[in-house]
């Protein structure tokens, strides 16, 4: 493009052509010439004074030798016009000078010539004369309407020389240059701030002020800039004027439609100079460059957290306020800030607009979806600073730190009980409540939390997503998965700090402290009886209900758990998994096994409050304590009689059945009870494992051992 000349914006009219001007057309006129000065100007049109007053003295000589030859007086046009040239020098002299004497008497701005004035005066007044006669729309400028107008042919005739990029007008080309030269000509001198536009300046000052010069009159929100009040007042009048060519998705302001366009496209022009991920919009990659440096400039003035984004801000100040403007349409639920609400519409919709592209599982949220690639990829980008444990989301790195810190920000208004996690507190509010808003659709039987909903369908799908990499056990739920993990790795994380027991999951912590507090926070609804966990009162209501669906496909026998199965099965299969390593001696059952190691420590962390005598496992020191009580709660529903444990009424029940399930496998003989068989088969061994510790007789049977011991110490057998 050749540069541009005085001769190229310069207008000039004959008197014939002026004369057939009307009023209003000749005010035009005179906007246009001092708009296009002023613009050439402000890009840094370098103008040749003598060629502005070569201009002025041809005009006036041309004049004054017209009106020699016809005789006619002065044409007040041609006057008009010489002096309007004069005017333009002068405009143009003050730009040298820095002289503005034409001040607003509003707003005290000044301005080096009057046409300037009475145009920024339209700001306040409102007034735009210059209207589109293919929309209406109207503006105070003259050059804003030629710009409109290309909008409507689709011209763009300033094109960037570098990207080949088109604008409509030369000052968004100026603009968009300074991407590639990345000047910034416009400097805050409070901070040092530069920036590659005035305007932005201009906004940027007012953080330093304070100053919202632009008021809603509907709510009495003030904004810095005026483009911010336009898009507000939309709010107000529900006007989304940009829709997605694609989609169909409207939008409140231009740039948003713009950044939307790019999830069509895939575009990610902008890119992390440091790890090289790239995002859709300038913004993003700024609050991503936080995550590398630790910046979070946004604090909150009452608690004084800080945050790298101000929405972010925005919406924690909501905690303190307990402001919920979002209101969900369909149930009235609110919400403190306006992409929760959106979340929230589409569990009533079951929208999930965002797909992974590997698997094809869909998503309700963005963060999901990308949070989800990190399973394809292996990348954990968030690495604690205490342990190097890494995670795959930001929130799931500051759940973990908590682990560290012990803080439990969350705390229950009705209990007190303080929780790490606020989805926790949440969850637990649903105890008071009793509200289970999540429904099997196959069973009926409802949840408090959508996660063991979830992990409850599996029962019906028999799905088994999570498995183990080294011996390749599957499991419905992942946390499973990790405490099944360190049975391989032997790592026990979470340690009792009052007898400094560790355990491999933080809920086998929880329930090992109740032993300390004697804590039972779990009652049953039918009989009363309390529990310190939540899986022995689901035991314990079985026996009320007598459910039985887990049946063995070998003999028929029935229990009222899957797990309670799974071991029974080992009786058929022989399987026993847990093998002592000090002497080798194998166990079908975990707990077995447990008590088993005791013997070899001498281990007996249950001790009686009432005569102090010890015991190495839990169950021993129940059933003992039965006898200072004298309770027998084991009924048997054909005869009555009552017992103390509940393996003694199962055999007892044997005798009416008359079934005896535990065959010997060398003499053919049957037993009703597993250990009678095991003190059968020492018959055909001439296994005596019980030996007496003061004249080392052994004994092939407990019992036996107990009746020999009476001997040494002269207690009486009672019969």
């Amino acid at each position: 493009m050749s540069a541009v000349t005085y001769d190229d914006v310069h207008v000039s009219f004959t008197r014939e052509e002026w004369a057939l001007l009307d009023p209003s057309q000749k005010n035009l006129y005179k906007d246009v010439m001092v708009e296009t000065y002023s613009n050439l100007t402000a890009i840094g049109y370098n103008w040749e004074d003598h060629n502005i007053e070569e201009h002025c003295q041809s005009s006036r000589r041309h004049a004054r030798h017209e009106r020699s030859t016809t005789g006619e007086k002065p044409c007040k046009g041609i006057q008009y016009g010489e002096s309007f040239l004069h005017s333009s020098l002068q405009i143009h002299k003050r730009t040298r000078t820095r002289e503005k004497p034409y001040k607003c008497n509003r707003c005290d701005k000044a301005f080096s010539h009057h046409s300037y004035l009475q145009i920024h005066k339209r700001a306040h007044t409102g007034e735009k004369p210059y209207e589109c006669n293919q929309c209406d729309k109207a503006y105070s400028r003259y050059s804003y309407l030629q710009i409109h107008k290309r909008t409507h042919t689709g011209e763009k005739p300033y094109e960037c020389k570098q990207c080949t990029k088109a604008f409509a007008c030369h000052g968004q080309l100026r603009r968009h240059e300074r991407i590639h030269t990345g000047e910034k000509p416009y400097k805050c001198n409070q901070c040092d701030k530069a920036f590659s536009r005035q305007s932005h300046l201009q906004i940027h000052k007012r953080t330093h002020t304070g100053e919202k010069p632009y008021e809603c009159h509907q709510c009495g929100k003030a904004f810095v800039c005026s483009s911010h009040l336009q898009i507000h007042k939309r709010t107000h009048t529900g006007e989304r004027p940009y829709e997605c060519n694609q989609c169909g998705k409207a939008f409140l302001c231009h740039s948003s439609l713009r950044i939307h366009k790019r999830i069509h496209t895939g575009e990610k022009p902008y890119e992390c100079n440091q790890c090289g991920k790239a995002f859709a919009s300038i913004s993003s990659l700024q609050y991503h460059k936080r995550t590398h440096s630790g910046e979070k400039p946004y604090k909150c003035n009452q608690c004084g957290n800080s945050y790298s984004q101000p929405c972010i801000l925005k919406s924690h100040k909501r905690t303190h306020s307990g402001q919920k403007p979002y209101k969900c349409n369909q149930c009235d639920k609110a919400f403190a800030c306006h992409s929760s609400l959106q979340s929230h519409e589409r569990t009533h919709t079951g929208e999930k607009l965002y797909e992974c592209k590997q698997c094809g599982k869909a998503f309700t949220y963005h963060g999901g979806l990308q949070i989800h690639e990190r399973t394809h990829t292996g990348e954990k980008p968030y690495g604690c600073n205490q342990c190097d444990k890494a995670f795959a989301c930001h929130s799931s790195l500051q759940n973990h730190k908590r682990t560290h810190t012990g803080e439990k920000p969350y705390q229950c208004n009705q209990c007190g009980k303080a929780f790490a996690y606020h989805n926790y507190l949440r969850i637990h509010k649903r105890t008071h409540t009793g509200e289970k808003p999540y429904e099997c659709s196959q069973c009926g039987k409802a949840f408090s939390c959508h996660s063991t909903l979830q992990n409850h369908k599996r029962t019906h799908t028999g799905e088994k997503p999570y498995e183990c990499n080294q011996c390749g056990k599957a499991f419905a739920c992942f946390s499973n998965l990790q405490n099944h993990k360190r049975t391989h790795t032997g790592e026990k994380p979470y340690e009792c700090n009052q007898c400094g027991k560790a355990f491999a999951c933080h809920n086998a912590l929880q329930n090992h402290k109740r032993t300390h507090t004697g804590e039972k926070p779990y009652e049953c609804d039918q009989c009363g009886k309390f529990y310190s966990n939540l899986h022995n009162l689901r035991i314990h209501k079985i026996t009320h209900t007598g459910e039985k669906p887990y049946e063995c496909d070998q003999c028929g026998k029935a229990f009222a758990y899957h797990g309670y199965l799974q071991i029974h099965k080992r009786t058929h299969t022989g399987e026993k998994p847990y093998e002592c390593n000090q002497c080798g001696k194998a166990f079908a059952y975990h707990s077995n096994f447990r008590n088993h190691k005791r013997r070899h420590t001498g281990e007996k962390p249950y001790e009686c409050n009432q005569c102090g005598k010890a015991f190495a496992c839990h169950n021993s020191l129940q059933n003992h304590k039965r006898t200072h009580t004298g309770e027998k709660p084991y009924e048997c529903d054909q005869c009555g009689k009552a017992f103390a444990y509940h393996n003694y009424l199962q055999i007892h029940k044997k005798k009416h059945t008359g079934e005896k399930p535990y065959k010997c496998n060398q003499c053919s003989k049957a037993f009703a009870c597993y250990s009678t068989l095991q003190n059968h088969k020492r018959m055909h061994t001439g296994e005596k494992p019980y030996e007496c510790s003061q004249c080392g007789k052994a004994f092939s049977q407990p019992i036996n051992l107990q009746k020999h011991k009476r001997k040494h110490t002269g207690e009486t057998l009672e019969i």
